[in-house]
């Protein structure tokens, strides 16, 4: 899975020069929380969020009455606000790997620039979610099958095995071994298979932890 799938392409832009007014009307008219800023060459400066509009907004304008509120909305230029040299990554990084960069730098989009620089598209955290749930087959509402298993090799093809051997057809398969004792890995899988009570009890006979259900 690439970023390229899950991402917005052609997202909404603004350049440094624009208000900070203009940016809170953009975002509240099209429904989005960040805007990718852009210079003159259309090449990326910046990034704006939500959060930099409401950072920014009560520290200026707390003593104003309306007319200076605008005033100073209209005269603040998203150059002083924006996020400069923001993160990025390219249509074709995985999409784990971009998940895992927004979590170290705790940021909540990424946009995306081709190999000659240009913004292509934005990828967020409701993206990372969509694809996660494709990635875990969970929209599917199979059986989903949880496990230990000893983490060496052949290990998680003993497990398909045997749900094939109970008719299963598998979607999708995840491991890991955060949080499992030494030696042992975590099993997460979603299939499609009638005999519930019969691959429970056929997955227990070899691995520990076993629990079988049904969405």
């Amino acid at each position: 899975m690439r970023v390229a799938k899950w991402m917005t392409s052609k997202p909404i832009t603004l350049s440094p020069s624009d208000s900070l007014a203009r940016a809170i009307h953009v975002m509240k008219e099209k429904k989005i929380r960040r805007i990718p800023i852009l210079s003159e060459t259309g090449k990326l400066v910046g990034i704006v969020s939500d959060r930099d509009l409401k950072d920014v907004s009560p520290s200026r304008a707390t003593t104003l009455d309306i007319w200076e509120l605008h005033y100073v909305l209209d005269k603040l230029k998203l150059a002083d606000i924006m996020t400069k040299k923001p993160w990025t990554v390219s249509p074709e990084t995985p999409i784990e790997k971009a998940a895992l960069l927004m979590m170290e730098k705790r940021i909540e989009s990424l946009p995306v620039l081709d190999s000659k620089g240009n913004l292509v598209g934005i990828l967020t955290e409701g993206d990372v979610f969509r694809a996660l749930v494709e990635l875990t087959g969970v929209a599917r509402k199979k059986t989903r099958v949880s496990l230990l298993l000893p983490d060496k090799a052949g290990s998680i093809r003993d497990v398909a095995d045997i749900c094939r051997g109970q008719g299963g057809t598998i979607f999708s398969i995840l491991s890991s071994s955060a949080k499992t004792p030494a030696g042992k890995r975590e099993l997460v899988m979603r299939l499609d298979c009638s005999s519930i009570d019969a691959l429970r009890s056929e997955l227990a006979k070899k691995f520990s932890e076993v629990s079988v259900e049904s969405d």
